[in-house]
């Protein structure tokens, strides 16, 4: 009888243990998503979600639910995606056959995307110097300005293609790979938007 009551308290102790551990675990992985599911969620604060995901989740071991080393992942792909194109429109600038227009319009683009790849590398290069003490507000101002500048000299260069008198195929071929590359850096300034509003209160 005296064996009984004290395994009694036992079970109980070892049901509560095990109950708060099974509850703590499953809090914890709601509080902590993998870091696959931390992209996936984080994409859907970017304007082409779908694209943020397929660019970005190949990275989700490194980015391991960082906001931060997710906006530089960003940033990354976008200096990698713009680089290409710019080097395509460079290789296109020497294409004969061009109507003065469609000439213009394509060195033009050179020189506004080769701008979106520099401001780009300046923006992580930016975003590479903030902790979260009293520069970080203008550290992450910085990072902004740059990407927005990169956004806007992207969307430049497809203004130049603008009206029917460009269709053709020089039009088309630089508007699809100007137009993927805009979209991914916009992808970026939303991810670093995020970042930088997630961790406004560490500011002065």
């Amino acid at each position: 009888m005296a064996t009984t009551v004290k395994l009694v308290p036992l079970f109980l102790i070892n049901l509560v243990i095990y109950m708060s551990g099974t509850a703590q675990c499953s809090i914890t992985k709601h509080s902590h998503p993998n870091p696959a599911e931390f992209v996936k969620s984080s994409c859907r604060a970017t304007r082409y979600p779908v694209l943020c995901v397929h660019s970005l989740l190949a990275y989700a071991a490194v980015i391991h639910r960082s906001d931060r080393q997710l906006a530089m992942t960003a940033l990354s792909v976008s200096i990698s995606r713009t680089r290409s194109s710019a080097s395509f429109l460079k290789k296109m600038s020497k294409a004969r056959g061009m109507k003065g227009r469609e000439w213009r319009a394509v060195q033009d683009c050179v020189e506004t995307v080769g701008d979106s790849v520099e401001r780009l590398k300046q923006s992580v290069r930016e975003l590479g110097r903030t902790g979260l003490g009293e520069d970080f507000a203008w550290h992450m101002s910085n990072v902004q300005t740059w990407v927005s500048a990169a956004l806007t000299d992207d969307n430049t260069c497809l203004d130049g293609f603008a009206g029917s008198a460009m269709n053709g195929n020089v039009k088309s071929d630089i508007t699809e790979r100007v137009v993927h590359v805009a979209q991914v850096t916009s992808n970026a300034l939303a991810l670093v938007n995020r970042f930088a509003s997630n961790h406004a209160t560490h500011s002065p």
